[in-house]
């Protein structure tokens, strides 16, 4: 099969493509011919840090196709299913191996394209707002970094949550964009002192929760920008920075700072069944996300330089 793969950690530039092995498909597994796949913030990670384990390593959480073999013990999907999958590694090739439980089904209508951009988006988000944020209806939500899949999933659930939905974003147009899909205030997370903007809009109470998609070092200022007692969860990196935690201020405030790594809980069957009826929600146009660009499959180092270098509005999808 085709896929783009790298032997070496490092920028864009490691991206090769060619051909390479077809992976097995296990007793558990089914395999996807892969239609579109969506480039998650994590694949960028672990391509510029996390060592490669073998000759080569094909990158890439997620991607959505048709069905083209299913192992002897699976049970709930067939060849010529259309499904969206998840796995650790491999989704950016022409053929992609996962597990039978994170094989979700695509809802006539809804294209393959859009579906291969929904788990892991929507699926953090809802964690992130409520499992781990205990969000309320009438609370006021902060989310640094809301233009990404993840950023743009938060405004949407929360915002259908009944809260206040405060967002970060690199310019004005991003804000207008995000402002048609529920965000109610918002600003230049980069130029703009993030308390003092917060308490401006809350008339000085703060945020009950924030969401740091970012990193860096505007994380003081999203602490501060919190009510007492108020709640913050970490999700990404995407400044490539870690912030830096005062536990002074944390106490002071009697804040709660909890982190999320999703991926972590998708084997769980309440999670499978919210990333199903999430992706239903999607192809009923409950909620949207957008794709700002597709390349083709042997443009994987163009696509992840993109992203890297452009900061997307939602979502880049490779075509094989």
């Amino acid at each position: 099969m085709k896929a783009a793969f790298y032997s070496e950690n490092g920028g864009p530039e490691v991206l090769n493509y060619g051909e390479v092995d077809d992976p097995a498909c296990g007793a558990t597994e089914i395999a996807i011919d892969v239609r579109a796949i969506s480039i998650e913030g994590g694949d960028l990670l672990h391509r510029r840090i996390t060592p490669v384990a073998g000759a080569l390593h094909v990158p890439g959480y997620q991607a959505a196709g048709i069905v083209s073999e299913v192992g002897a013990e699976v049970r709930s999907v067939k060849v010529g299913d259309r499904v969206v999958g998840f796995n650790w590694s491999g989704s950016h090739a022409e053929r992609f191996v996962v597990p039978e439980h994170f094989a979700y089904p695509v809802p006539d209508g809804l294209d393959l394209a859009t579906a291969a951009t929904v788990p892991v988006a929507f699926g953090t988000a809802h964690d992130a707002l409520f499992e781990f944020g205990g969000l309320g209806a009438g609370e006021t939500v902060l989310i640094h970094g809301a233009t990404g899949g993840v950023g743009i999933a938060l405004v949407q659930l929360a915002k259908q949550a009944g809260a206040t939905v405060i967002g970060t974003a690199s310019s004005e147009d991003k804000i207008r964009r995000l402002a048609a899909l529920g965000l109610d205030h918002g600003f230049n997370g980069r130029e703009s002192d993030i308390r003092g903007a917060v308490m401006t809009v809350t008339g000085g109470a703060g945020a009950d929760l924030a969401l740091d998609l970012v990193g860096g070092p505007k994380f003081p200022e999203l602490v501060a920008a919190l009510r007492p007692r108020g709640r913050l969860v970490l999700i990404g990196f995407a400044s490539g920075e870690q912030p830096v935690l005062d536990p002074a201020a944390i106490r002071q405030g009697g804040l709660c700072v909890t982190g999320l790594m999703f991926g972590k809980r998708m084997h769980l069957p309440e999670i499978r069944a919210r990333i199903s009826g999430l992706i239903a929600d999607v192809a009923a146009g409950t909620f949207a996300m957008p794709i700002e660009r597709q390349f083709a499959l042997k443009e994987a180092a163009a696509a992840h330089r993109y992203m890297e270098q452009s900061r997307p509005f939602g979502k880049v999808v490779l075509i094989p």
